[in-house]
């Protein structure tokens, strides 16, 4: 799918609102989407908003600066890193002579050329039409000019030049879909809590190792690429610590202002991470982890998360000075493996809180009884001796008070 789309140049025009996040930090992220979504950034304009103009957003006097520096890069596509309208698209792609796309756009292009799954692809194209109905307001070019991004992938004109009943039927269609899909989950769900699996799951900024991290808790070889919303189907694991039957979930990586139909669209599948047992909250030590966290901590406030979280820095191994780090956070290295054992460490306690490990002398007569109830159980081992049968057994603490018949060693 990958090699259909070209390589764009890409200028970025950078609306600076607020203090809230350093312009490195901003340039350096929209930077890792376009690349993600394989364009080539070649420049950009930080631009301090004082007031909105309304027919371009920025005013003209930066707007034929910006036509210069694009005329100078030769770029082929300017990405406005905020949020237009679809006038002020237009009216910027008319001044500046190339197309113009904005965040929600270039966001919407990367998730279609990262879905693989059939749920997937489905919330991409949900959240596509979603976004764009309400820009059909007209027919011919200027209809055309609105629709797809970097590498105008999703819908394409044939479906923008459908009429708005049409694809308000394909969203109500799609909807649908997801929805008996979210049922199927549900009783999944349903099913892994009658067997007392412990569920963990992986979130925070995209790109920030999770799907590194899941390989090296579960000793897998989950798909790693260095590009931003690589994982954006969950990838579930499962695995044993300490004895305890786990399942570990790599959910899709979340982003500083990511668009709103796209967390209703993917809602079902964060879903995933709101039910777990524990979260681990994953942010990159190269990075501004700081803001990472907030943006991370903000979505699951968002989702009505009430799990337990651990914080996890990874990429320790290319850090020197580790002085300034607050000590909230477990650092790790998840491509070498470096405070692993450490992080193993933090999740039993955690799992200590809903299992108990202890052994129990059962009377041969009573082996049977065992037997029937060890079901219950994550995991034990025997040892048979002459008078009795040792068990080492994990139990959920919840269901412990049935084992109460048989006597602690």
């Amino acid at each position: 799918m990958e090699e259909i789309f070209q390589h764009e140049r890409v200028f970025v025009i950078e609306p600076i609102v607020s203090d809230e996040f350093s312009t490195e930090f901003l340039i350096d992220e929209i930077y890792s989407l376009i690349t993600s979504a394989n364009g080539e950034p070649v420049g950009y304009n930080a631009v301090k908003i004082r007031e909105i103009t309304p027919a371009t957003y920025i005013g003209k006097g930066k707007v034929e600066e910006i036509a210069e520096q694009v005329a100078f890069f030769q770029a082929d596509t300017v990405v406005f890193d905020g949020a237009l309208s679809p006038s002020q698209t237009l009216n910027l792609a008319d001044a500046l002579g190339v197309k113009v796309i904005d965040r929600t756009t270039l966001i919407l292009d990367i998730f279609a050329l990262s879905a693989t799954t059939h749920e997937g692809k489905i919330q991409v194209e949900l959240a596509q039409l979603e976004y764009l109905y309400p820009r059909l307001k007209g027919k011919g070019q200027a209809l055309s000019r609105l629709g797809g991004g970097i590498g105008t992938r999703g819908p394409g004109e044939t479906k923008l030049e459908s009429d708005r009943r049409h694809i308000r039927a394909r969203i109500d269609k799609l909807k649908g879909e997801l929805s008996e899909l979210e049922t199927r989950r549900k009783l999944q769900s349903y099913r892994r809590e009658k067997n007392d699996e412990f569920i963990i799951s992986l979130v925070g900024y995209t790109n920030v190792g999770k799907s590194t991290l899941l390989n090296r808790l579960t000793d897998s070889d989950v798909l790693v690429k260095n590009k931003l919303f690589a994982t954006l189907d969950p990838t579930v694991r499962k695995t044993q610590i300490s004895g305890v039957n786990v399942l570990i979930t790599d959910t899709v990586g979340f982003i500083r202002n990511i668009p709103h139909n796209l967390i209703e669209a993917f809602k079902s599948t964060l879903e995933s991470a709101v039910e777990s047992d524990l979260i681990l909250i994953v942010c990159d030590a190269t990075s501004d982890y700081e803001k990472q966290l907030e943006v991370t901590t903000k979505t699951l406030e968002g989702l009505n998360s009430k799990a337990e979280t651990l914080l996890v820095l990874n990429k320790c191994d290319n850090v020197n000075n580790f002085a300034d780090i607050p000590n909230k956070y477990t650092l790790i290295s998840a491509k070498n493996g470096k405070n692993i054992d450490k992080l193993f460490e933090k999740i039993k306690v955690s799992l200590d809180k809903y299992y108990l490990k202890t052994t129990l002398k059962i009377d041969y007569k009573k082996l049977s009884e065992f037997t029937k109830l060890s079901k219950l159980l994550d995991s034990f081992t025997l040892n048979y001796l002459d008078d009795c049968v040792l068990a080492e057994v994990v139990v959920k603490r919840s269901i412990a008070s049935k084992f109460t018949q048989f006597k602690k060693a």
